[in-house]
């Protein structure tokens, strides 16, 4: 694979995660457990009292369930760029994890953390 078109596409995976590590850092913090692992933090919106802090409360349950798929799908994302740049290290990067044929670099350009080529995509 052409030297040029993978610093080009490390540059973008590195960018990337930077980005969504600045998203996660935004509502959750590392896990000290787990690497690769974030905890969303629950939202505090206690300021009424009675009925309204009861709803704030209800308000706080949903913000801290959607947070939770957002952290996730980051997670997940964040998890796939970290694998992809370890192939580009290792010379393994661009290759089909099911058929091992090359993944086209119109799909890599697109979607540089692909695991597979569009044949083999689950």
């Amino acid at each position: 694979m052409n030297k040029d078109f993978l610093k080009k596409i490390k540059e973008k995976l590195e960018e990337e995660r930077d980005i969504i590590e600045k998203e996660l850092r935004s509502f959750a913090e590392k896990g000290k457990n787990i690497k690769g692992n974030w905890n969303a933090r629950h939202p505090k919106f206690h300021t009424g009292s009675g009925g309204q802090r009861l709803e704030e409360e209800a308000d706080e349950v949903t913000e801290y369930e959607r947070l939770l798929s957002i952290e996730y799908t980051f997670e997940t994302k964040l998890q796939n760029i970290n694998i992809a740049l370890g192939k580009i290290e290792k010379g393994e990067y661009g290759i089909c994890e099911i058929c091992k044929k090359p993944i086209p670099l119109k799909r890599l350009e697109v979607s540089p953390e692909a695991k597979n080529c569009l044949k083999c995509r689950p």
